[in-house]
């Protein structure tokens, strides 16, 4: 399998290199040259298969390369079985699968270190960043940034390695306290924390900035986990194709609601099911910053500027520009790189709802809608009433709009962001009392923390990176 940049400014490459590269050269995101299809033997010994095996089988089909340095089948799935062994993630299937009612079923993902959905593919990318750094003895720095939860589940993934230093962007103050502690309380010297003066979206501008200064990330070897990452992306297809296989049966279909801001993990679901996944809808659930829903109701994608960003009670979705849509904006115009290009470095957004792109949607089976604060703490409050469990805010925006798409005999899978004692405040406004606390992460609040506050700048973000310079200039990989 060979890469390319969105925007066509890019020589082929192996997985091994875009995995460690993160971001294209060009500003572009990295895209494999062809999209892998599953036949219905595939399908059928992957219906059956354990998760491990689901995501190994996944890994090998992207990541296989043959490059010197790069990863073999092997190699995949020896790091896909220790990344999703039982001393990672404590329910025995990884991932659960809880029907609820009126057709829909619960697919939990928040079973691994740090709570949320985020795990499932930190844990992957962690694994696989060693291996292919460690073979080349090579070292590396991350940077990365977060609205919450990708920031502590890259952290715990790579606390202690010493083939990555961690540098991860996140915005002051505009986390849940669970969150914030779960970041900042990491006493590891390769884990560093920079609290932004701003908004998420800043953040993730920044992480661009800097790596795009091609002088400055050659040095310092930087490199990205978030979304952008094309390794975050394949391993979020596995449970996909784990859930919609189990849960549609023989000939069968499903769909999907899936909450989110930064389009990452539906846009996981849209690979899937172009590799052969029977999922019928997927369905792009919204908070109140819906630049997502607008697109997908009007064809207009309006990115918002930082001070227009809303602080909401599901805050991992307080993002206004969706780095990973460009992804699947490449699809719809049919890998058209020079549009991409065109489309992406306009500062404002784009119209495309005159454009045969925009009518190209409803064959990838997108749909969209947004919930309110209102709306969230109703859907927390009937899901307790009726089926007796809890769930966070995030997961309630994606059952909110689940409701709107309902099919009669075809299942919807909700899939599950995080555990509720992340947002414990919205929990207690919803239903008068906090949810449980893993006893591991009991007095997480009261753990000191270590974080450094800097202003929106790629030279604050650079001075941060080459101050620690002498630390990881002494390692070695592992």
């Amino acid at each position: 399998m060979r890469y390319l940049s969105t925007r066509g400014g890019m020589d082929p490459a192996g997985f091994a290199d875009v995995l460690i590269d993160g971001l294209a050269p060009d500003g572009g995101l990295v895209i494999p040259e062809a999209i892998p299809v599953l036949d219905t033997d595939d399908l059928a010994a992957l219906a059956v298969a354990p998760y491990p095996e689901v995501a190994g089988a996944v890994l090998t089909r992207f990541g296989t390369d043959g490059d010197p340095g790069g990863l073999d089948a092997g190699d995949l799935a020896r790091v896909a079985a220790a990344a999703y062994g039982p001393d990672r993630f404590d329910h025995p299937d990884v991932v659960s699968l809880r029907p609820l009612g009126d057709g829909m079923v619960l697919c939990g993902l928040s079973h691994g270190p740090t709570l949320a959905f985020k795990d499932m593919a930190m844990q992957l990318l962690a694994g696989l960043f060693d291996s292919v750094l460690g073979a080349r003895r090579d070292h590396m720095t991350v940077l990365g940034a977060t609205s919450g939860d990708t920031g502590s589940s890259a952290e715990h993934a790579f606390a202690g390695s010493a083939s990555v230093d961690v540098f991860m962007l996140s915005p002051l103050d505009r986390m849940t306290p669970f969150q914030t502690a779960q970041m900042y309380t990491i006493d590891h010297p390769n884990i560093h924390n920079l609290a932004v003066r701003g908004v998420f979206d800043q953040c993730q501008d920044l992480v661009k900035h800097v790596t795009s200064d091609q002088g400055f990330k050659v040095r310092h070897r930087i490199g990205a986990v978030n979304s952008i990452n094309w390794g975050r992306i394949v391993a979020q297809v596995a449970y996909y194709l784990y859930s919609s296989l189990r849960v549609a049966g023989p000939g069968g279909e499903v769909s999907f609601a899936v909450p989110t801001g930064n389009f990452g993990n539906v846009y996981s679901g849209h690979v899937a099911r172009r590799m052969g996944a029977p999922i019928r809808r997927l369905v792009v659930a919204c908070n109140e910053n819906d630049v997502l829903d607008e697109f997908f109701s009007t064809g207009r994608y309006r990115m918002r500027r930082p001070g227009d960003v809303v602080a909401t009670s599901s805050p991992s979705m307080d993002i206004a520009k969706a780095s990973n849509f460009e992804r699947y904006v490449s699809d719809l115009t049919g890998g058209d790189t020079g549009v991409v290009a065109d489309l992406f470095t306009s500062p404002d957004g784009f119209d495309l709802s005159s454009d045969p792109a925009f009518a190209a949607v409803a064959a990838t089976g997108m749909v969209s809608g947004s919930s309110r604060h209102a709306d969230r703490i109703a859907t927390i409050r009937e899901v307790h009433r009726r089926w007796d469990v809890v769930v966070d805010p995030h997961t309630a925006d994606g059952i909110t709009v689940a409701r709107r798409f309902l099919e009669p005999g075809i299942p919807m899978i909700c899939l599950e962001t995080a555990q509720p004692a992340k947002f414990s405040a919205t929990i207690v406004e919803a239903l008068g009392e906090a949810p449980p606390v893993p006893e591991r992460l009991a007095r997480i609040l009261d753990l000191p923390q270590r974080y450094q506050v800097i202003d929106p700048t790629p030279d604050a973000v650079r001075a941060a990176i080459t101050a620690a310079r002498p630390r990881r200039a002494g390692h070695r990989a592992r």
